[in-house]
């Protein structure tokens, strides 16, 4: 599975949204009205699940699933 397939299912998974509505364009924040809790609890999933870790001033960098993705295809 490629890291977008992982990432999209941990997401619909987290904010409980259908998978199909998740693309690369989708702004996290906007589109699927996360919160800041949310996008810790992202975060947290995301360094379980690639064995990386996102420093703080990383995470508002990652505003669309895209954003996630390429951050974590260079850091993984």
């Amino acid at each position: 599975m490629d890291v977008f397939e992982r990432i999209r299912e941990m997401l619909a998974e987290q904010l409980e949204i259908e998978p199909e509505k998740i693309t690369m364009e989708s702004d996290i924040l906007e589109d699927f009205e996360a919160d800041s809790l949310d996008v810790v609890d992202m975060v947290m999933s995301l360094e379980d699940e690639f064995g990386i870790e996102i420093p703080d001033e990383q995470v508002e960098n990652l505003r669309t699933v895209g954003d996630v993705v390429r951050y974590v295809e260079e850091n993984s």
